[in-house]
């Protein structure tokens, strides 16, 4: 997409793309694995519109290097209606049962090797957030925006215990921005100012490692942007 959102005012010029070899590694891994998971990715699209209303993958709007927008794919896991905050935890109750053991495994985020592909994305980085609450992000945590986004990363690996948001809380959405960002940023920075490719192939490998557990602590227990019909606009 051609929108251009500035939520930290990060300049043009300092935009960072991924060096040679990292974007190398990029095509190479994201081409493989959209071709041997493509059985896989059938059976969840059939598995998605057979139990519930709505497409099967899901689009929206991040907020991608310099706080350019682009179209980011994955496949749906909540419901199509309208409404609740935008950002989500276990047991919310917009996510069907299908979504539920999709985001438990993170088969939902396959469909984003497409956006790596096209150069939205990159292996390894910070998440990309939505424009609504990318522009919430306090002070440097805002700096991730120079960086191209990524399907996986430091701060989604260590921060996804399902305490990261306490039960109690009341305000998701500020408490996500005030409390869970500062800290997944943080680590996000830590490995993009220095991007090393044994670093990359070790968080990549930890990813994996992470995706095969049994169904117990995984990449669904971190909060997330909601993917419900209400925020597709966000």
């Amino acid at each position: 997409m051609s929108a251009i959102v500035r939520p930290q005012a990060v300049p043009a010029e300092t935009e960072m793309p991924p060096g040679s070899t990292r974007r190398l590694l990029d095509v190479v891994v994201s081409a493989a694995a959209l071709v041997l998971s493509s059985p896989l990715l059938l059976v969840v699209w059939i598995a998605i519109r057979l139990t519930s209303r709505g497409p099967a993958v899901f689009r929206q709007d991040r907020v991608g290097q310099g706080g350019r927008l682009f179209t980011l794919l994955k496949f749906r896991t909540m419901q199509m209606q309208p409404g609740g905050p935008a950002v989500t935890v276990p047991g919310d109750a917009r996510i069907t049962k299908v979504g539920r053991f999709l985001r438990k495994t993170s088969l939902d985020e396959l469909p984003q090797f497409v956006n790596v592909l096209r150069g939205d994305m990159t292996l390894v980085g910070a998440r990309p957030e939505t424009p609504l609450l990318a522009a919430q992000y306090p002070g440097e945590s805002g700096r991730v925006f120079t960086f191209r986004p990524g399907i996986t990363g430091p701060g989604q690996l260590e921060f996804r215990d399902d305490d990261v948001i306490p039960p109690d809380v009341q305000d998701l959405e500020t408490f996500y921005v005030q409390e869970v960002v500062p800290r997944r940023t943080e680590a996000d920075l830590r490995y993009l100012d220095d991007p090393s490719l044994a670093q990359t192939v070790r968080l990549i490998a930890r990813t994996c490692s992470a995706m095969v557990k049994p169904l117990r602590s995984s990449p669904a227990s971190s909060p997330r942007a909601a993917d419900g019909d209400a925020r597709r606009s966000s």
